[in-house]
């Protein structure tokens, strides 16, 4: 069996980050996330090491958790954030205010509000936005720096799911019309202009549509040169894939290869000097975390379902986007693959399928099977449907092990639930 990166296999069981998977199963019980600290730095750096000269700004979306945005704050990391509660996380870990940058299709006035009582960049997503934006910056008598997001109607060849640069999808202002919104923008008082940003979407696996997005990047940043607006940084957004089944995905260096020159031509013939600024998130923490699952039945039927002890409630996205999941068995790590399994959560819902139709060891009741690269939109996007608590996630280095989120239990399913008066 073959394992990727910072994986092992020693007397067969399953190692991240020196520690073996069976062990942390059987000391904090399962489901459990676990995450390979030093891959979160060294997937990073690869980032940064490919563009030395760019800003890398987290895309907290992908993993908000606290420690997680600590670790990419030690490294430099800014972040770009798509909620209040993202702001708070990534200001609550120690990134600076300044290396934030508020994106978003449907901000609430609250939201808005929080940014400017924060002097955080917001990245326009509508002229009303920018209008309610102004009205607020003016209140608090202060100047609200922005950005505009541009739909480029860039195809970036992923999951229509996650495709966000099409013509067609909800976020940003169509090219053909910002134009119009940055001259209005120019009037207002309450505004400065310092950029221009856009995303194509996520899982892309070929540089190609970012090249177009960048060209197309770079002719709008000539007409706001001429309206005579200064880019203080252009926003080419984040998307790079991984290789989550046996695609062959391109690299942060691959990417740099494939844009930089064009960046670099454009400024040039423009004669301005913006930065630029990515927003990795997938890359940095996919495979960076494994779910670890106890096996509670196997059952010989249609399939061989194999039921497991977390579903979608805490991995959704193999039932929402048919996401593929390596699959290890980790107390078995180093035996032969002998059936073929479907693996399967304890959700009340046909769904909920975590691996389809999988060569897996022989698995039996209590068996510990480990799904990899749920780093990025993993716990992330889990929930608490039918009932059930969400599990502790912790960090491991070198050997060491630390909780970096407690398990739930029952009582914090009704934690914020009251009876009325009348129930008493």
């Amino acid at each position: 069996m073959s394992t990727r990166g910072h994986l092992e296999v020693k007397n067969s069981h399953l190692v991240l980050g020196g520690v073996d998977t069976v062990t942390l199963a059987e000391q904090f019980g399962t489901p459990l996330y676990v995450t390979n600290e030093a891959r979160i730095r060294v997937n990073y750096q690869r980032f940064k090491d490919a563009f030395p000269n760019a800003d890398i700004y987290y895309a907290a979306k992908s993993n908000y958790n606290l420690t997680v945005l600590k670790i990419l704050a030690e490294e430099g990391a800014g972040a770009d954030v798509f909620s209040g509660g993202e702001l708070h996380c990534a200001l609550k870990a120690g990134i600076p205010s300044d290396k934030i940058l508020f994106n978003g299709n449907s901000k609430t006035d609250a939201e808005l509000e929080m940014a400017v009582k924060n002097n955080i960049r917001v990245s326009v997503d509508s002229l009303d936005e920018l209008r309610t934006l102004s009205e607020i910056a003016h209140e608090h008598d202060h100047k609200a720096e922005v950005a505009f997001r541009v739909n480029p109607d860039v195809s970036p060849h992923t999951h229509p799911k996650i495709a966000t640069g099409l013509r067609e999808t909800k976020f940003g202002i169509p090219s053909s019309d910002v134009i119009a919104v940055y001259k209005e923008a120019q009037s207002m008082g309450d505004i400065k202009i310092v950029g221009i940003h856009c995303h194509i979407g996520s899982q892309i696996i070929d540089v190609s549509p970012f090249i177009e997005a960048t060209k197309k990047m770079i002719d709008l940043a000539e007409e706001l040169t001429g309206l005579g607006i200064q880019l203080e940084f252009i926003d080419l957004g984040g998307g790079l894939g991984i290789p989550y089944e046996n695609e062959i995905a391109p690299s942060p260096k691959d990417l740099a290869n494939a844009i930089l020159p064009v960046f670099a031509e454009g400024l040039k013939a423009l004669e301005i000097h913006p930065r630029l600024i990515l927003e990795p998130g997938r890359y940095i923490t996919a495979d960076t975390t494994i779910l670890l699952a106890k096996v509670n039945t196997v059952k010989h039927a249609y399939r061989n379902f194999v039921g497991v002890d977390a579903g979608f409630n805490l991995l959704i996205r193999p039932a929402m986007y048919d996401a593929y999941h390596r699959i290890i068995v980790a107390n078995k790590a180093g035996e032969k693959s002998s059936a073929v399994y479907t693996i399967v959560g304890p959700i009340c819902e046909s769904g909920d399928v975590l691996a389809r139709d999988r060569f897996l060891p022989n698995i039996e009741k209590d068996d510990l099977i480990a799904i990899l690269d749920v780093g990025a939109y993993g716990f992330s996007m889990s929930s608490q449907y039918n009932g059930r608590p969400r599990c502790a996630e912790l960090l491991v280095l070198d050997g060491k092990v630390d909780v970096i989120r407690r398990g739930e239990s029952y009582d914090d399913l009704l934690s914020n639930q009251v009876f009325p008066s009348r129930f008493r």
